[in-house]
């Protein structure tokens, strides 16, 4: 019998989009951290918003992470699934992200999280950039 792969964690995210090259991180409007690859955001950690809410009491959530994604197919692909821990709102309507709560980041693997900070900072990143990423891991 096979262990349960580990389950992801909000430090996670930190760590694996620290680990990605070039980053800088910017702190947001409340000190929200916000992690950049040659000044595009890729991750960031969203401040309370109106559009982003508990449908039974109506409050804001508080723990909201955004991730770019490659294409509105990719974001179709991960939002469309109700099971599925990744949202958007219509605030990001033809946005190249996704948004998952921390409260919910161990629905998934420590594997399916690096997967998406990885494309986040791929499709963010420079093509001369992501073209060394990936030749570099031999992913190219």
């Amino acid at each position: 019998m096979t262990a349960d792969p580990r389950r992801a964690r909000v430090d996670d995210v930190h760590e694996l989009a620290l680990g990605m090259p070039h980053v800088k991180v910017e702190c947001g409007p409340r000190g929200n951290p916000v992690y950049q690859v040659g000044g595009k955001s890729f991750v960031f950690f969203r401040t309370p918003r109106p559009d982003a809410f508990d449908p039974r009491t109506g409050e804001r959530y508080t723990d909201v992470i955004v991730f770019w994604v490659p294409s509105e197919s990719d974001k179709q692909a991960m939002v469309q699934d109700p099971a599925s821990p990744f949202f958007t709102t219509p605030h990001f309507d033809g946005h190249p992200s996704v948004l998952l709560r921390a409260s919910r980041i161990g629905d998934l693997t420590l594997q399916e999280l690096t997967e998406v900070v990885q494309d986040a900072w791929l499709c963010r990143a420079s093509s001369a950039r992501s073209s060394a990423w990936l030749a570099a891991h031999r992913l190219s």
